[in-house]
């Protein structure tokens, strides 16, 4: 046991060394998709694991790559592929990346049910849960060839192996927490997600990595409402945007060479699927799919009604017309709001206009959404559509 665990210090301070080095011009983020090919990860009653992982992982990633030019993106997988545990990790430390999300679904034995979020970073499980979690998410080192020579021996089913965990001094470690802190904290306002909380566990994904890093159990695919969440694409979208606010929240903090914008508003639940129907538009309101949306002008007098707008992104600092954010479009219109300059594009009384605006937007701006207006301060969008949707109601009368 001395043996490995001298191991096993020697190997996580061989890591530590590689990751000091020349100053990059870039930010680079590695997000590891849990699972995949012939590991399913946890199966639910209408999806597997390795499936909603990707998804989400994947959206988080667009978010980046859409609203942060200087970040290096890198995805440990992004089709349905089986990538050991420690490859993974390594690709973290070749590429010298300045975080590692990994990206999980949680479960439980038939007969139980639990809902909501939670994050761990590595360290020693001091609860008997984490330590079921710990189990589950490294017991796939099975479906590895030469696992115990590649992981020196480690069982993943026994206790005795996570005592290496307590020796484990990692310098790394505050960042990490107080990463996943950020992500436990935006994810759960943003997707109204049950709060589980921050937690410590041996995972073996985030042993040899060398940088902060942490790991996401974005729900419980064995509870039905909760796969159904995690399956649609509303629960995939809410869950990246807050993986995402809290990634731009620690870049910001640590990396302060290029300020990430941060999505302050989000969608309300229950807003993509309880839109209110109307008759299809004129094609100057309407584009057809492929041409770059036109700005939607209002001609009537909006006092004391609210008004719809697409915010497509935000800037600590008034952008010009020629910026790249900008995708080669003009006609947007800004405000400022927490310090932000906030871009939008598009008005209109009526919300089905707006909705569909924003559809043909989601192509160059992934990550617009929807804001309300009254007079020119704004509201809250939810009372804004129950308003339209009442004096809608009201004309049909």
């Amino acid at each position: 046991m001395r043996k490995k665990l001298v191991f096993i210090m020697l190997l996580l301070t061989g890591v530590t060394l590689c990751a000091v080095g020349a100053g990059r011009k870039t930010f680079t983020l590695v997000i590891d998709p849990g699972h995949g090919g012939h590991d399913s990860g946890a199966v639910g009653a209408m999806s597997k694991e390795k499936n909603i992982n990707l998804n989400v992982a994947l959206a988080f990633g667009r978010l980046v790559e859409a609203n942060c030019p200087d970040v290096n993106v890198i995805y440990t997988r992004k089709t349905d592929v089986f990538i050991p545990l420690n490859e993974r990790a390594n690709i973290a430390n070749r590429n010298k990346a300045d975080l590692f999300i990994s990206v999980h679904t949680n479960a439980l034995p038939k007969g139980r049910i639990a809902r909501g979020f939670e994050v761990y970073t590595l360290g020693m499980h001091r609860a008997a849960d984490n330590l079921a979690v710990a189990k589950r998410e490294n017991s796939v080192i099975s479906l590895e060839k030469d696992y115990k020579k590649h992981y020196q021996g480690f069982d993943p089913n026994s206790s005795e192996s996570y005592i290496m965990f307590e020796f484990i001094q990692d310098r790394n470690m505050s960042k990490s927490v107080e990463l996943a802190k950020l992500i436990q904290s935006e994810t759960c306002a943003s997707a109204g997600r049950n709060n589980k909380g921050v937690h410590q566990a041996g995972f073996l994904v985030l042993r040899a990595t060398s940088m902060p890093s942490c790991l996401i159990e974005l729900g419980f695919i064995t509870t039905a409402d909760e796969e159904s969440f995690l399956n649609s694409q509303n629960g995939i979208s809410r869950l990246a945007r807050g993986i995402y606010n809290a990634f731009a929240k620690y870049k910001n903090k640590h990396d302060t060479a290029h300020i990430v914008p941060y999505i302050n508003e989000k969608m309300p639940t229950g807003t993509e699927t309880e839109m209110v129907e109307m008759p299809a538009e004129p094609t100057e309101t309407t584009p057809d799919a492929g041409q770059t949306p036109v700005e939607m002008h209002i001609g009537e007098d909006t006092a004391g009604i609210p008004v719809f707008k697409v915010q497509v992104l935000a800037s600590t600092k008034p952008l010009r017309e020629s910026n790249a954010m900008f995708k080669g479009m003009t006609g947007f219109e800004s405000y400022e709001e927490d310090n932000y300059v906030k871009y939008t594009y598009g008005a209109s009384t009526d919300f089905n206009k707006i909705k569909r605006l924003r559809q043909h937007l989601l192509d160059k701006f992934p990550q617009a959404f929807i804001i309300a207006f009254r007079d020119g301060r704004k509201i809250d969008v939810r009372e804004a559509v129950r308003e339209f949707k009442t004096n809608k109601n009201r004309k049909r009368i």
